[in-house]
This record gives C-alpha cells, sequence and structure tokens, in this order.
C-alpha cells in the first residue's frame, strides 16, 4: 500500500507514519510545519517522500497524492482556544482544506480516505456516554470546523467514488505531543511540568472529565480503517469508553513522578466542554477495535517518555519523534 499521510508531522500523523513504514507501506507526507516538527520525521525522510506545502495548495496535494491508494487526513489547526482567537483560519485550514484533499483524492484515484474528526462536534449536550447518533452541537469555531470537515468527506466521497471513515478522536494523548505551546494539549503540559517540579495551571475547577485515549489505540483505530471492508460511509467514534476528571488524571500523573504536584486554578477556557466520554461500540462491532492500551498504562508510558526528555534536555529532539 502507498499512503498520504497530511500533516504528517504532527502529534499523530508522525505516529502514523512510523507504523505504515514498520508494516512496509509506501508513505507519502503534506505539512506546512505550521504546528508540526520536522525533526519527528527525521529518522524516515530516507524513506518517506515529503512534500512541504498547505493542503490548501491543490498542486502541492497533487504532487504528495500521486500513487497513493489510502489518505490519512490528519492535517488541521487542532485547538479549540487557538480557533476562538483565530475562527477564519480554522475554518480555511479544517474546512476548505479538507475539500481539497477530497478533491485531489478524487483526481489521483484514491481508494479510501480516513478522516481525523473530532468528539468535540458533540459539545456540551445532554447524555453520557457519546454515541454517533445524537445530535451534534459544536461550542467552538473548532468544533463546527470539523464537523463540516467531516461532512465534505462523507459527501464529496460518495459524489466521487472515494470511501471514506471518519473517525472521531477523544483526547489523544502519548509521547511526542508539544508540551511548549500556549495552545498544548493538557497531558504533555502537565507532565513536563510535573516532571520539573512547577506548579500545575487547571483551567476551571477540575471537575471536568475526558475520556484520555492513549495514541496506540488511534493508531491501531487508523490501520482497522484503512483496511476493513464493507464500512465506506462509516463514522465512529475512537476512545477508551471511561471517563476520567482533570483531577483524576492530575493524581495520576502525580502517582507516576513520584512526587507531590501543585495545581493552580484558573477560570475555564471560553469554548471548552465540561465533559466527554466515547461509546466505541460501533468502532468495536464495525471495525474490530479494542482498547489495547487503558488509560493509567497510557499515563504510565507518557510519563516515562517525557521524563526521558526532561532528564536529558539533548536528546529532546529524538524523543520528539517517538
Amino acid at each position: 500500500m502507498r499512503a498520504l499521510v497530511t500533516g504528517g508531522a504532527g502529534f499523530i500523523g508522525h505516529h502514523l507514519v512510523r507504523t505504515l513504514l514498520e508494516r512496509g507501506d509506501e508513505v507519502a507526507v503534506i505539512d506546512d510545519f505550521s504546528t508540526g516538527f520536522r525533526d519527528r520525521l527525521a529518522p524516515y525522510l530516507d524513506r518517506v517522500y515529503l512534500v512541504e506545502g498547505e493542503i490548501t495548495d491543490a498542486p502541492a496535494l497533487d504532487r504528495a497524492i500521486e500513487g497513493c491508494s489510502v489518505v490519512f487526513h490528519e492535517a488541521a489547526v487542532p485547538s479549540v482556544a487557538r480557533s476562538v482567537r483565530f475562527p477564519v483560519q480554522t475554518n480555511e485550514i479544517n474546512a476548505a482544506g479538507t475539500i481539497e484533499v477530497m478533491l485531489a483524492s478524487a483526481r489521483s484515484g484514491v481508494r479510501r480516505v480516513v478522516f481525523a474528526g473530532s468528539s468535540s462536534v458533540y459539545g456540551d449536550g445532554p447524555g453520557l456516554p457519546r454515541r454517533e447518533t445524537q445530535m451534534a452541537n459544536p461550542r467552538s469555531p473548532y468544533a463546527i470546523s470539523k464537523l463540516a470537515a467531516e461532512h465534505y468527506v462523507q459527501v464529496l466521497g460518495a459524489l466521487h467514488g472515494i470511501e471514506t471513515v471518519a473517525l472521531r478522536y477523544f483526547n489523544i494523548f502519548g509521547p511526542g505531543q508539544d508540551p511548549r505551546s500556549e495552545y498544548a494539549a493538557v497531558v504533555p503540559r502537565w507532565v513536563t511540568a510535573a516532571l520539573r517540579n512547577e506548579p500545575v495551571t487547571v483551567y476551571g475547577d477540575g471537575s471536568q472529565s475526558r475520556d484520555f485515549t492513549y495514541i496506540d489505540n488511534v493508531i491501531m483505530a487508523n490501520m482497522l480503517a484503512a483496511e476493513k471492508e464493507g464500512v465506506s460511509g462509516l463514522t465512529c467514534n475512537v476512545g477508551c469508553g471511561g471517563r476520567y476528571t482533570l483531577l483524576a488524571l492530575l493524581a495520576e500523573i502525580e502517582k507516576c513522578v513520584g512526587h507531590p504536584i501543585v495545581p493552580e486554578f484558573s477560570a475555564s477556557r471560553p469554548g471548552d466542554v465540561p465533559h466527554s466520554q466515547a461509546d466505541i461500540s460501533v468502532a468495536v462491532e464495525r471495525l474490530g477495535y479494542n482498547v489495547a492500551v487503558p488509560f493509567e498504562e497510557g499515563v504510565r508510558r507518557t510519563v516515562a517518555a517525557y521524563r526521558d526528555i526532561v532528564e536529558t534536555p539533548e536528546r529532546s529532539v529524538a524523543a520528539r519523534s517517538k
């Protein structure tokens, strides 16, 4: 199989690149490195066809996608907070960029597109766990853009004869996330702060809950979504099916780092959803998905990976590529 990973220098994208190469697949990547890191791809550059460009650039997409049978569409502006500040840019990349990916897929004769959707589309409506049959209720420009993109994938796929699967990710974490950005996800920020004996910032009172999902589970879901027969047009949740408060996450990190963590509470951020949890029964039944790495083990692995970075700073580049 020859596959294109859009956003292949991103957190999820570079894990996909590594996994595909380990399986013996041919891999192309398109990334403009606006949020991804070139050094994440450094160990693989001799085996990857890399196009540096934006997914809104049709000629760049055509170069990257040529000869590919599967596209893993991971490229996006990935932050709720950033989308509140920059809604136009978020829509341009997440929604309009997805249209370009689908049109390029049609021009190139791609068999299947696997789309990185988001649990944020459910918003804060009633009813947990979230099921795919629930009405979407997006509460941020990011969530709106991901919902629009998901619809574009499914509709344009049907119109152009491209098989499609949309995976709604729930709060992914693991080695390789950037803890330094002001928009960084909570796990890498808290883990690196804890390892440095620094206080951690908790937005809200810490009672917010999430279905924290370790990266290996998400990569498995993508591999299944690319290969499973008879699932075109499917939209399904990818999570662990559990729910942990931010304070529970903090306690788990504290246990792994081996010393107390000082929380500093701040106001909740606009657009954040208070609670999230996945019903993963559709992914289990239709894709054969299962939770390979549970929450506690995922936190342990993540702390171990970031401990290596914090204690040996000169190895940070190599660690980000894992």
